[in-house]
């Protein structure tokens, strides 16, 4: 009966399995994708024989796509997927009986091509039941489900039309040992099973294919899915998905500022702002709000005091005959002036060179030559600094001096600024520089592995990108009042803090030093929502005694970098603040990150699931050169979850987000750039840190490469220091480099010393450090040794020595540390060391 219940009986048909409708009866032509007749059965009986073969046949695709890349016809290494049973012998060719019957032609028209060249290897050698249980071997795991259905196909099926061949049933049958050949160990099965899970991938090709083929199969398009989804999450993608539902809305928000700071940028581009327009622009909308406080004197400046000094700056420096692009070094203290100076030497078009406030003498020297400052801007509070390097400044540098003089005096060759801007116009200026986004807004001088500072050179969408990234990604209001106790001449403090001043209109407090036992009576005084911090800021306020006045703030949120995880906690309960914004950037950098959603020690993520969105990466380094490594194709080798490595960020000047502007000398410029990095003939920034990055993608702060350490907030350079320590000592071999104290944030600075004769005075070259090094340059312990080893290349090596410390039982060396309320250093005994690492003792 034609579309009926009876079996066929033509010549070309397979007895009870095949049933062939010619074209004249509305089906195919013979020998073209033939279906059985039993499939369109909806029998409840039938269902479990279906479903075992539609799983059998997407189970055996997605091996064959991702496992054995010899039954694919791949030349690929893929690791063979590990048995699902208990170890036994391994079942080679042709073993275990017969090659069962296939359900359909091996070859012919009526074949199925895109499964016939490997079904013979695929299918062969499974032993039957009976062979399994005589030879004590039970199926496990997928294999189990269609024993089971095989089971059930052993007697009369629920009519003739469902009738099909026994050996059928051998077909259902999961393999119980590898692929034809393969002999795998315990570990090794599961070390290939965890390499096979994580292509997520590969496990979505074999979803897709095996969709593919239950479709073919005639399944409704829902248990397609159902089985293709069933594929995709055994193949590995179940750690996909876990990580998408885990970071989801994190991703999300993320890509949401991503968006809204890139929409801000371009927009402010095609109108051809600049920071100082768009600071007018916030002026002009809100001139009688207070734009700055200093916490220090209690001055306070309205927008439209901060508009109108700037103004008489710009005013000022254009009469003076500096033209668009000159350089003017601004040298003085954190205050509403220090934001003035520089924003109104931009809108005259002039770059700011924000020096240190710490540099002295050679340091400080140059600095000014490598900016090619034309004129220098100091405090009065700078001034003996100043009087120190006169001389070697040259006499066609002009100088200002702005704010009270000491009782020193006015330097020689210099003008007081103050009542020279008192006359300056305060209007804007006539004609405003033609300055766009992508022009140089200022100079921040900062410390990396080549020792010296280096002028990391900030434009103005640099600037911008900065303070919008840290406004959205924390959730700054409009009503926010930000305490901001870091320096001005570092980009938090200046850019991540005054940068919610100028662009967004909130009110900074500024205090010149950090003072914790100030801290949250500034909070209370002037209603602060917003706080900036640095690792040892936390640690600081935590050291201080219970006080009422650390809850009765109304301070939120805190931002800033190198809060260590083992205070995070503490400090958000113990003061109450809901929110910690933690961050990881460079003044330079294109490739930083923030912690969004409060993750404890993370410092920023990056995408799992949108990875190509935000371009950046960490790459394996060499251990001791620091240089990246690369594979066999000359890219570099991205590091797996849980591997530290360097972090880069692709480069594009093209896109504000993307691009690197790098410093002053050029030289310096190109050590910070690798080529090659995420594929062949592009351009990378090279961080100089090292993170590390969990399953999710949340990254954590590791260690800085280089010749350069982090302490007290600060970058020290060991290339500078020791050019000092073998200047003062008679040109002394001496190796600096940073060693951690247990409970302090960073690394304390250590330095060895050969003193071969024993003759060196720790305390009179301790007063001569003070005259040359910043506080934080100045090391905390010395090691004084025969001899410094050094290379074949006569390059001083340092392992041994980071490796000992100063721990007093690695070494019989004499160690002292410098007790600052002495002023002096103390030798380092077994009794002193203890108390250090206790945290009795406070460096």
């Amino acid at each position: 009966m034609a579309g009926g219940g009876s079996r066929a009986k033509g010549t070309g048909d397979v007895p009870g399995l095949w049933k062939q409708e010619g074209p004249e009866k509305g089906g195919q032509a013979p020998g073209l994708n033939p279906r059985p007749s039993w499939w369109a059965c909806g029998s409840a009986r039938c269902l479990p024989v279906k479903w075992a073969i539609a799983v059998e046949g997407a189970r055996q695709l997605w091996r064959l796509a991702l496992v054995d890349p010899r039954l694919a016809g791949s030349g690929s290494a893929a690791a063979p997927i590990p048995p699902p049973t208990s170890p036994g012998p391994v079942a080679t060719a042709g073993g275990g009986g017969a090659a069962p019957a296939q359900p359909w032609p091996s070859s012919g028209s009526g074949s199925r091509p895109w499964l016939a060249s490997s079904q013979g290897e695929l299918w062969e050698g499974r032993p039957s039941r009976a062979e399994n249980k005589r030879a004590g071997r039970v199926g496990g795991g997928r294999g189990r489900a269609a024993g089971r259905a095989g089971a059930e196909a052993r007697g009369p099926l629920c009519s003739e039309q469902c009738a099909g061949p026994p050996r059928t049933r051998q077909a259902l049958k999961s393999p119980s040992r590898p692929p034809t050949g393969a002999s795998v160990t315990a570990r090794e099965a599961r070390g290939s099973a965890s390499r096979s899970r994580m292509r997520a991938p590969g496990a979505g090709t074999a979803s897709v294919a095996s969709l593919a083929l239950l479709w073919l199969l005639g399944l409704p398009w829902t248990w397609s899915a159902a089985a293709a989804f069933g594929v995709y999450v055994g193949g590995g993608g179940w750690r996909f998905l876990r990580i998408v539902c885990k970071t989801a809305r994190r991703d999300l928000f993320g890509l949401s500022v991503l968006i809204r700071v890139r929409l801000e940028l371009r927009r402010h581009r095609r109108a051809g702002d600049t920071i100082p327009r768009i600071f007018q622009a916030v002026a002009k909308r809100q001139p009688e709000r207070l734009a700055l406080v200093d916490a220090s004197s209690g001055a306070c400046w309205t927008f439209a005091q901060l508009d109108t000094y700037s103004n008489a700056v710009a005013n000022l420096f254009h009469q003076l005959g500096f033209c668009p692009g000159d350089v003017v070094a601004v040298f003085l203290e954190g205050r509403p002036e220090f934001v003035g100076l520089w924003l109104g030497l931009a809108k005259a078009g002039v770059v700011a060179a924000l020096l240190n406030v710490n540099l002295r003498r050679e340091p400080l020297a140059f600095c000014l030559g490598t900016s090619a400052a034309k004129a220098l801007i100091y405090g009065g509070e700078m001034a003996a600094a100043v009087a120190e390097v006169s001389e070697q400044l040259g006499k066609s540098l002009l100088k200002f001096c702005s704010g009270d003089l000491g009782p020193e005096g006015v330097p020689p060759d210099t003008q007081l600024l103050d009542p020279m801007l008192a006359q300056a116009a305060t209007t804007p200026l006539a004609e405003a520089p033609g300055k766009g986004m992508d022009d140089r807004l200022f100079y921040i001088y900062t410390s990396g592995t080549t020792g010296l500072p280096k002028a990391a050179i900030v434009v103005h969408s640099r600037y911008y990108r900065i303070a919008a990234f840290g406004h959205h990604s924390y959730s700054m209001r409009p009503a926010d009042v930000l305490y901001d106790c870091l320096p001005l001449y570092h980009s938090a403090g200046n850019i991540m803090g005054v940068g919610q001043c100028v662009i967004y209109g909130l009110t900074v407090v500024l205090r010149k030093k950090f003072s914790a036992s100030r801290f949250w009576d500034d909070c209370v005084k002037y209603n602060c929502t917003v706080v900036q911090y640095i690792g040892e800021i936390c640690r600081y306020l935590l050291r201080q005694p219970v006080r009422d006045v650390e809850r009765r703030h109304r301070v939120r949120l805190a931002v800033g970098n190198g809060l260590r995880p083992a205070i995070w906690e503490e400090f958000t309960q113990r003061f109450g603040v809901r929110q910690i914004g933690e961050f990881y950037g460079a003044t330079e950098c294109n490739c930083s990150i923030a912690n969004m959603d409060g993750k404890v020690g993370s410092c920023g993520f990056n995408s799992r699931i949108l990875t190509h969105v935000y371009p950046i990466r960490l790459v394996k380094v060499h251990e001791d050169t620091m240089e990246p490594l690369r594979d066999a194709q000359g890219l570099c080798i991205p590091c797996q979850p849980g591997e530290p490595g360097l972090l880069v960020g692709q480069i594009n000047q093209q896109d504000p987000l993307r691009r690197f502007d790098g410093y002053v000398s050029d030289s310096a410029t190109s050590k910070k750039i690798a080529h090659s990095v995420f594929r062949k003939g592009d351009s990378a920034y090279l961080s100089g840190d090292v993170l590390v990055m969990d399953e999710l993608g949340y990254m954590y702060f590791r260690d800085r490469s280089g010749d350069t350490y982090r302490w007290r907030g600060e970058n020290v350079s060991t290339t500078e220091v020791e050019a000092v320590l073998s200047r003062l000592l008679g040109q002394t071999d001496v190796a600096v480099y940073g060693v951690a104290v247990p409970g302090v944030e960073g690394k304390a600075g250590m330095a060895a010393i050969a003193d071969p004769h024993g003759q060196l005075d720790p305390n009179s070259m301790y007063q001569e450090l003070q005259k040359v090094l910043a506080s934080y340059a100045r090391p905390v312990f010395l090691r004084l040794l025969p001899q410094v080893d050094t290379t074949g290349t006569f390059k001083i090596q340092k392992t041994r020595l980071q490796r000992e410390g100063f721990d007093p039982r690695q070494t019989s060396d004499q160690l002292f540390f410098l007790d600052m309320k002495q002023g002096r250093y103390l030798p380092l005994d077994e009794g002193v060391h203890t108390r250090i690492c206790t945290g009795d003792f406070s460096l």
